[in-house]
């Protein structure tokens, strides 16, 4: 039983969260002055230790949440997607509702890549939804924290030390509804039910998702230097958490159906998109088509995506029958997932259908280049799903199966310059992968002939252009083109020349008439990403040259600083008498492997050339397939079949996509033989 007597400490601080209450309906309330001596020193370390000090909160535990937050980065001052600020991810629900969703699709792209059957979905649908299904208070603790410091809001968002003990506060404010014992020295086990709520969950299998990995990180440790130069650690510590304190948090306990398709251990909900049929024709249905993989067909990919929108707004659109579906949703506050579409099944999401038919599509909460950033919430999570799928369906752990959606080629030449860009530069692949822990190593020497792209992501910032400005579909820029802040990226520039002055590599898909790509946020032209292997063409001083669409290009690589690895591996390359071979977006079965109830799909070439001398890394060999899924009831001919014929066909990392050419074409080879460098 709680004793009758309640320390001091534990009045202001619920007097302190009843203000902060009273925020959300009478507006700001004076705050008294900060107390003298308490303005916090420059080092990091001691900003978390006078913070834990001075709200009684253990210090290990402010630093492990903090971690699961940001990993201890400022991200200079701007927003996750969930509206969180610094550090401690402070959330403001108006920053959310400030910025505007494009949605999933864009004017005239069809979404499914099927020529067969074209899908027209209205981009406005998409656009017009707003809004999130968490409640208010877990996207709204900026003012709580404001009114239990004293510090006025817009230093909690730009200012770290402030927002560290805005933090600590909201910790010691929650330990304290629960009941739990306080002080910097008490047991950080009996703090688990105030770190699942700093989660902001609405579940409590989400909730408690996040406080596991909160002391599960509390038990591996950390220490690394953050995105403004600042030393912190974390000290490994095990500890069994007292459980007790979530269950007392009231939250709603989400339903798990039998064959949920997510790690035990992950916040994971079925929330099904519909297959249904809409119109009188056999194909008016959405949106998404039956099937049974991998025994029918292969899942060859995972590929990621953002939602360019909010979670709320993104589940109710892929429960729109009218509109198209994906497998997976993850939320920004705290990882939450919700699954959709069970595997078996063909999601409407890349864009290509030959990659649909062989992959998982995963949406994750955010904007490829609104300036916000992917939470470490979220990225866990992620990383978590997708190495259980990759695990399950065999699906390897590298850059070319774990595709971003700006990795998936146009099908035809003419809707190349249609693909989406997402996740965009920001996502950090090498992060993402080490969370899967599959990270990016150097497997080769300068003579061994192949590169994989992995610059330093907090260091490395492109001054890229026009966040917030972007168009959808065709990358162009709307002046005025405003500089993006700068911040860490996962991609490198790509140039003619070995020269900061030599002008951008030619995207022909996206600039038709030979101009240079530009530093438009969504032109990736010019750009390879963390993780992506490219075939070694030549290298000067502090410059390396790869083979990128069909030319020599150029990206800064000193030494000092490497932006890439030396890899291994086998690439292609024409064969003997071959001047110039088509590429593909595409990997389709040759005519003759049709039967007559099922229509030909033509194999239609890119506008790109793959000439003789040029050599691109292999990514695999696929069998030509095509899933035929036409009708809601499988009645058309052929329905549900896969088409599979003689012709075979290599993967290449062919530019910032992957792309397809004929097994019959190359030869394929150790990268080493005759490698440049």
């Amino acid at each position: 039983m709680r004793p009758i007597a309640v320390p001091r400490r534990r009045v202001l601080l619920a007097a302190a969260v009843a203000a902060a209450t009273a925020l959300l309906t009478t507006g700001p309330v004076a705050a008294d002055p900060l107390p003298a001596g308490t303005a916090a020193a420059d080092d990091r370390q001691q900003q978390y230790a006078a913070a834990a000090a001075e709200y009684g909160v253990p210090e290990s535990v402010l630093l492990a949440v903090s971690y699961l937050e940001s990993r201890w980065d400022t991200h200079a001052g701007q927003p996750s997607t969930s509206g969180g600020y610094g550090p401690m991810h402070l959330t403001d629900a108006a920053q959310v509702a400030s910025t505007p969703a494009s949605g999933h699709v864009d004017e005239n792209e069809d979404p499914r890549g099927d020529e067969s059957r074209p899908l027209a979905v209205d981009p406005a649908l998409g656009a017009a939804l707003s809004g999130d299904t968490l409640p208010q208070a877990s996207l709204q603790t900026l003012d709580a924290a404001a009114a239990l410091t004293g510090v006025p809001e817009e230093a909690l968002r730009t200012d770290a030390a402030a927002n560290i003990r805005g933090g600590a506060a909201l910790l010691a404010s929650y330990q304290n509804e629960l009941g739990g014992p306080d002080g910097a020295g008490s047991d950080p086990a009996a703090w688990y039910g105030a770190v699942a709520r700093y989660s902001g969950a609405d579940t409590e299998d989400a909730a408690a998702a996040f406080a596991d990995e909160v002391y599960d990180q509390l038990g591996l440790g950390a220490s690394r230097t953050t995105d403004d130069g600042h030393r912190v650690t974390l000290a490994a510590r095990a500890v069994t958490p007292d459980e007790s304190g979530l269950h007392r948090l009231g939250l709603r306990r989400a339903e798990r159906p039998d064959g949920l398709e997510c790690p035990v251990r992950l916040a994971c909900e079925w929330v099904p998109a519909p297959y249904e049929k809409y119109g009188p024709n056999p194909g008016d249905y959405g949106n998404h088509d039956l099937g049974d993989r991998p025994a029918q067909q292969k899942i060859e990919y995972i590929v990621i995506h953002d939602t360019e929108g909010y979670f709320g707004p993104s589940v109710k659109l892929v429960q729109t029958k009218t509109y198209l579906g994906w497998h997976y949703t993850l939320r920004s506050v705290d990882g939450y997932v919700a699954q959709h579409i069970k595997a078996e099944n063909v999601g409407w999401h890349a864009g290509n259908w030959y990659v649909n038919a062989k992959s998982i599509g995963i949406e994750h909460e955010g904007f490829a280049g609104h300036g916000t950033w992917y939470t470490e919430a979220m990225y866990r999570t992620s990383a978590k799903l997708v190495r259980h799928l990759a695990l399950r369906f065999q699906i390897p752990l590298d850059r070319q199966h774990i595709l971003g959606h700006d990795n998936v080629p146009g099908t035809t030449a003419g809707n190349v310059a249609g693909m989406h860009w997402d996740p965009g530069p920001y996502w950090d692949w090498s992060h993402y992968f080490e969370l899967m822990k599959a990270p990016f190593q150097a497997t080769g020497t300068p003579q061994t002939g192949l590169v994989t792209i992995d610059p330093d992501y907090a260091t490395n910032q492109p001054a890229f252009l026009g966040c917030n400005q972007q168009p959808p579909g065709v990358p162009k820029p709307v002046p005025p083109a405003v500089p993006c802040p700068l911040r860490g990226s996962s991609s490198v520039i790509l140039r003619t020349a070995p020269s900061l002055d030599a002008p951008l590599v030619n995207d022909r898909g996206l600039r038709p008439n030979g101009t240079p790509d530009t530093m438009y946020i969504s032109d990736h032209g010019a750009r390879a990403s963390a993780g992506q292997t490219y075939a070694l063409a030549d290298v000067q001083g502090d410059w390396t040259a790869i083979w990128y669409l069909g030319q020599k290009a150029w990206f800064l690589n000193p030494p000092s600083a490497p932006t890439a690895k030396w890899a291994s591996g086998f690439v292609v390359t024409p064969k003997p008498g071959n001047a110039t071979i088509p590429v593909y977006g595409r990997a389709y079965p040759e005519q003759a492997a049709y039967p007559s109830t099922i229509p030909y799909q033509p194999i239609s070439p890119l506008q790109y050339t793959f000439a003789a001398g040029q050599r691109y890394a292999l990514g695999g060999v696929l069998p030509g397939e095509y899933y035929r899924a036409v009708s809601f009831d499988g009645s058309a001919p052929g329905d549900r079949t896969v088409v599979r014929g003689a012709n075979r066909y290599v993967q290449i990392q062919f530019g910032h996509r992957v792309m397809y050419a004929n097994l019959d074409d190359v030869l394929v080879l150790p990268a080493a033989v005759g490698a440049s460098g």
